[in-house]
C-alpha cells in the first residue's frame, strides 16, 4: 500500500483498538454494564476491520495477469465495503439487541469504576488513534472540507478510519453518559439506552461507508483537478488540435485509465499521428502521474458530429465531462 493508502493511520487505529477491546471485555466482566459489552464488540469489530484494510492493501500490490489486465487495485475497495457491512452487522446491529434486553432487563452497575476508569482510558487512545489518522488526512486533504474529502477521496482507507475513530469517540462518550446515568439514578435502563445509542451511531456510520465504498466500487472519475490537468496536455495545438471526447476510470486509487478521442489534422501523415500520440500520452503522465493506462483515438474534428452533444449513439463516449464533487 502506498503512503497515501494512510497505513500509518490504520496500524495506530489497530493498536488503540485491540488494548481498548480488551480493557472493555474486562471492565464488562467486572461491572456487568451492556454498554461495555457493546463498546467491546465495538473496537472487536473495528479491530478485525483495520485487518481488513491492511490485507486489501497486500492484495491490491498483485501484478496485473491475463484475466486481470487491470490488476488488483480495486482490492482496497472491495475490502473497505465489507467494513462497512462488519461495522453494521457485528457492531451496530449487536449494540442495538444488547441495549433492547438490557432495557427490557435492566440491572445494577457493579463496581463502577471498572467501567467509568476504562471509558476514560479509552478515550485518550482513541483520541490519539483519531490524531494520527487526521495528520495523515491533512496531507492529502488540501483545502477540502473534512466532508469533501471523505466524498472525493479516491483511497478508502482515511475516510474509513477516521469514520471508525470519530464514531467511537461519539461512542465513548454515550457509554460513559449511560453509565453515569445509570449510576446517579440506580437505575441501569440509562445503560441500555446508551447501548442503543451506540448501534444507533455505528450503522449510521456503516451506512455512510457503504455508500462511499460502492461508489468507488461502481468506478469513479478522475477527480476536477485531474481532469482539467489531463485535458490541458492532450492538445499541443499542431498536430493535436482539440479534444473530442474524454472518458477517465479509477482502477484503483493510484492508478488512472484514459480514454480520449483526439482531433488531429486531416493532411497528417499516420507517423505524424502515431508521433502526436506518443507525445500527448507523455504529457498526460507528466501532468497526472497515476494515468498508467492511456488510449487515444485520432479523429478528424466535424463541427457537425459535436454539434450532436453528449448524445452516445451520435457521438460514442460523448464529449469530455467534468466529474460532480463525488
Amino acid at each position: 500500500m502506498s503512503a497515501s493508502g494512510g497505513t500509518k493511520a490504520i496500524v495506530a487505529a489497530l493498536g488503540a483498538n485491540l488494548a481498548i477491546a480488551v480493557s472493555k471485555f474486562v471492565a464488562f466482566a467486572f461491572s456487568g454494564s451492556s454498554s461495555m459489552l457493546a463498546e467491546g464488540v465495538h473496537s472487536l469489530a473495528d479491530s478485525g476491520n483495520q485487518f481488513l484494510l491492511l490485507i486489501g492493501g497486500k492484495k491490491a500490490q498483485r501484478e496485473a495477469t491475463p484475466q486481470h489486465p487491470f490488476g488488483y487495485g480495486r482490492e482496497r475497495y472491495i475490502y473497505a465495503f465489507l467494513v462497512s457491512i462488519v461495522l453494521f452487522t457485528v457492531g451496530g446491529m449487536f449494540a442495538i439487541y444488547e441495549g433492547y434486553e438490557k432495557i427490557l432487563h435492566p440491572h445494577d452497575i457493579e463496581h463502577w469504576y471498572w467501567p467509568v476508569g476504562v471509558l476514560f482510558f479509552a478515550i485518550v487512545a482513541e483520541g490519539f488513534s483519531f490524531r494520527t489518522a487526521i495528520k495523515e488526512s491533512n496531507e492529502l486533504r488540501g483545502k477540502l472540507s473534512w466532508s469533501q474529502f471523505i466524498r472525493r477521496a479516491k483511497a478508502p482507507e482515511l475516510p474509513v478510519v477516521l469514520l471508525e475513530d470519530f464514531g467511537a469517540l461519539i461512542g465513548l462518550v454515550l457509554a460513559l453518559g449511560g453509565v453515569g446515568l445509570a449510576l446517579l439514578t440506580d437505575n441501569g435502563t440509562w445503560d441500555g439506552i446508551g447501548t442503543v445509542l451506540i448501534g444507533v451511531l455505528l450503522v449510521m456510520i456503516a451506512l455512510v461507508l457503504a455508500a462511499e465504498t460502492k461508489s468507488l466500487l461502481l468506478g469513479e472519475a478522475a477527480g476536477i483537478d485531474d481532469v482539467k490537468k489531463i485535458e490541458a496536455a492532450v492538445v499541443d495545438g499542431d498536430t493535436v488540435t482539440g479534444l473530442i471526447h474524454m472518458r477517465t476510470l479509477h482502477l484503483g486509487p493510484e492508478e488512472l485509465l484514459v480514454a480520449a478521442k483526439i482531433a488531429v489534422q486531416h493532411d497528417d501523415t499516420a507517423a505524424e499521428v502515431a508521433a502526436a500520440i506518443n507525445a500527448a500520452e507523455a504529457r498526460i503522465r507528466d501532468a497526472v502521474p497515476i494515468a498508467r493506462v492511456i488510449y487515444l483515438e485520432p479523429d478528424i474534428y466535424s463541427e457537425a458530429e459535436a454539434a450532436k452533444g453528449a448524445d452516445r449513439e451520435a457521438t460514442p463516449g460523448g464529449p469530455a465531462q467534468h466529474p460532480t464533487d463525488h
